[in-house]
């Protein structure tokens, strides 16, 4: 599991140990977790935490072969936006050198989703309802369409991070420069006048064309995040991510964002990999990660359908170690949960 310091990996680290706890999953994980920082809380949550160099070293791609290779891996989890490419482009070295497999969608996936404008033109040309787009150069366009305010954010963005809402044209041109500033590259989108948001998980076979399972969630965000989530069938908004994602040429996890405006799903971002959400799929019966192992490893053939309506209320919990624990990490950069807690207020 890379980038155990992150949302995303945590997500997926306390769904694979659901799956242990529950005993419905036919492997029992032992999860051996990645990051540069020895202050990530996920190190210490694993049977084991290792210390490599950052994402953008050239030693990166190494460290996760070496370590697959020692520790004897199954598979591996990328856990963070800034990890995705670097292993998606790497993912046959991976595999080849390391024995384990690697859970990235197809590279023509990953280009597409992790660029929002690439992203509009993929739903725009195979006729799926979506957030009308427009790069800087036709702003004109898009504010003579539709008005004001608009959604403008970079192409190459995760998160909430550089997310801004326009007003005016002053507006529109000061976050502009702000995102091309920090070097990236805007993309104005139209603003969808809704409170309806949902986040929909989709997983899709190794073999790009059934679809394992899909999750509605619909989301009250803060900073970015689901903070709270309404779990419910939403028939039409998993149709809809079903389709993106078959379209699209999936393989894995993906996540597809829309909000219902009159009635339908309007999409506006796709999301190649899995969602910080995903502990909450996984508490309904839907545990994203765990199906994925058991199709590409163990080969089995999975169709879910059903899972628990719920409400999910998130909150912030604290993972403790001490000091000596946090400042004697090995030569070898791995670190041990031995030691490390969490406490139980509730």
């Amino acid at each position: 599991m890379t980038s155990a310091g992150g949302i995303v990996a945590q997500g997926i680290i306390k769904s694979l140990k659901l799956a242990n706890k529950t005993g419905k999953s036919s492997p029992k994980y032992r999860i051996i977790a990645t990051d540069m920082s020895t202050l990530a809380a996920g190190l210490y949550r694993c049977d084991m935490g290792i210390v490599v160099p950052a994402a953008s070293s050239k030693e990166f791609v190494d460290s996760l072969v070496k370590i697959s290779r020692e520790q004897d891996i199954g598979m591996i989890y990328v856990g963070s936006d800034e990890e995705l490419l670097v292993v998606g482009k790497e993912k046959k070295r991976i595999e080849d050198e390391s024995g384990a497999k690697v859970v990235t969608n197809p590279l023509h996936v990953l280009l597409t989703g992790r660029d929002k404008w690439k992203t509009f033109e993929f739903l725009r040309e195979n006729n799926l309802q979506c957030a009308t787009s427009a790069l800087p150069e036709d702003s004109e366009q898009i504010v003579q369409d539709f008005g004001f305010p608009l959604i403008v954010k970079p192409r190459e963005g995760y998160g909430s991070l550089h997310v801004y809402v326009a007003k005016n044209n002053e507006e529109l041109k000061y976050v502009v420069s702000k995102i091309q500033e920090v070097g990236w590259h805007p993309v104005l989108q139209e603003y969808l006048n809704s409170d309806l948001e949902f986040t929909c998980g989709v997983t899709i076979d190794q073999t790009g064309k059934s679809v394992m399972s899909s999750i509605a969630i619909r989301a009250i965000r803060k900073n970015g995040q689901t903070h709270i989530a309404f779990i419910d069938d939403f028939p039409d908004v998993r149709k809809s991510a079903e389709e993106v994602a078959l379209k699209l040429g999936a393989i894995g996890p993906i996540n597809v964002q829309s909000r219902l405006v009159d009635g339908k799903p309007i999409i506006f971002e796709i999301n190649p990999r899995f969602s910080a959400s995903c502990p909450m799929r996984a508490a309904a019966g839907i545990n994203e990660p765990d199906i994925i192992f058991r199709n590409i490893l163990l080969g089995e053939n999975i169709k879910i359908d059903n899972y628990q309506r719920l409400v999910c209320l998130r909150y912030w919990d604290e993972v403790y170690l001490p000091y000596d624990v946090y400042n004697n990490p090995s030569d070898t950069g791995i670190v041990t949960g031995n030691g490390s807690y969490t406490l139980d207020y509730l």
